[in-house]
């Protein structure tokens, strides 16, 4: 037997020692008097041979341990699998643990935060603009990188077109056009509304009120989806909230809102303060505020991003239709009053915002944390640090 012969037996045999002891004293209590003395007499005889280092007998030691700690403790059916699932829930507790108490993933379903946060939208083209990009596997592949998906939704019934209302509990950031009873959706930015806000067409697609036949486009385009964030869960522990900061907060309790879902608004009015809107500056205790710095951009209008659209300002809501009296700001008179747990949240994208201006101040305790980062898609200008 040759050096290296000798030396990897070396290297098994104190393996094994190694799993004969933790044996030993993992299962101590429960072994007999017998099994203890069975199993401390191969212990003996390995560490016996490791110390002369003779290859045949370590060997031979190694193979009568490794057979006694069979016996003692054998293997269990599907001992892979039973590995295996162990790593997952392993995986799975620390990964819920870090939603929980440290980073929350977040989607962004509506334009409400445009520009500074994406929420689904899209840009209407032709069926034929497809390319071999917006065809499997590589239209995944295209999604995975850049968020983008061309879609193309064509009726699935012949009948008259309806648009109905947004019932975004179902497919956030979609409205559903039926069509002889069945609802095809479409992303909220894909229609066009008249004056009175009224939903009249589908961009580059069908007409409301139009008949179509089973297999007609009502639209085409590219669908890119929302942005995805990470809200930081433990900040707000240890400090207070401040203004400018991107705030994810519950809707339970808040009166007008769905309950059970989250929101993300600017966090544009602190405890005790008193709120006022002359457009397009936010005032805030008799004075015009221009700090941080993204707060000073959205009262100047400015374009952050190149090709993008410019901030509209602060503005109030200009609807009594859903008014608090000393909570809503619907006209640069009204004036709101923030109790000592409140804060009040506003939309970056003034005009197509629900917000605190209808409905009035957030209380402490539903506020969830800042949105601190974009992480997805990787190719936004938007990707990194939320500012």
């Amino acid at each position: 037997m040759n050096f290296f012969e000798k030396r990897k037996i070396r290297k098994q045999l104190k393996t094994v020692l190694h799993h004969a002891r933790t044996l030993r004293c993992s299962r101590e209590d429960i072994m007999n008097d017998g099994e203890r003395a069975y199993l401390d007499e191969h212990i003996a005889r390995a560490r016996e041979a490791y110390a002369a280092r003779d290859g045949e007998a370590m060997e031979a030691a190694g193979s009568a341990l490794e057979s006694c700690v069979g016996h003692l403790n054998p293997p269990k059916p599907f001992a892979g699998l039973r590995e295996n699932f162990d790593v997952l829930v392993v995986a799975i507790s620390v990964a819920m643990a870090f939603r929980a108490y440290f980073y929350q993933p977040f989607k962004i379903p509506t334009g409400s935060m445009q520009p500074t946060l994406y929420g689904i939208h899209s840009e209407a083209r032709a069926p034929s603009a497809a390319t071999l990009l917006d065809r499997q596997p590589l239209k995944f592949a295209k999604w995975l990188i850049t968020g983008e998906s061309f879609k193309i939704v064509r009726a699935k019934a012949s009948g008259t077109v309806n648009f109905m209302p947004s019932d975004s509990s179902k497919k956030p950031g979609y409205m559903p056009v039926v069509v002889a009873g069945v609802p095809h959706y479409v992303p909220n930015d894909a229609v066009e509304a008249d004056a009175y806000r009224r939903p009249v067409r589908l961009k580059g697609g069908v007409d409301n009120g139009a008949s179509v036949r089973a297999g007609e486009v009502l639209w085409a385009g590219v669908v890119v989806s929302g942005d995805f964030v990470f809200v930081n869960r433990w900040k707000w522990n240890f400090a207070h909230p401040t203004r400018g900061e991107v705030m994810v907060f519950s809707t339970t309790g808040i009166q007008a809102l769905m309950q059970g879902t989250h929101y993300i608004k600017r966090m544009t009015g602190l405890p005790n303060e008193t709120l006022q809107i002359k457009a397009p500056s936010l005032i805030v205790n008799g004075e015009a505020v221009t700090r941080p710095l993204r707060i000073g951009q959205i009262a100047r209008k400015e374009t952050v991003w190149p090709g993008h659209p410019a901030y509209s300002g602060f503005n109030p809501s200009g609807t009594r239709q859903i008014y608090l009296p000393g909570q809503s700001l619907a006209g640069e008179s009204d004036r709101v009053t923030l109790k000592a747990d409140e804060y009040y949240a506003m939309g970056d994208n003034s005009f197509n915002s629900f917000d605190s201006r209808y409905w009035g101040p957030v209380p402490e305790r539903n506020l969830l944390g800042p949105a601190t980062v974009v992480y997805w898609p990787f190719t936004s200008p938007r990707f990194g640090w939320i500012r």
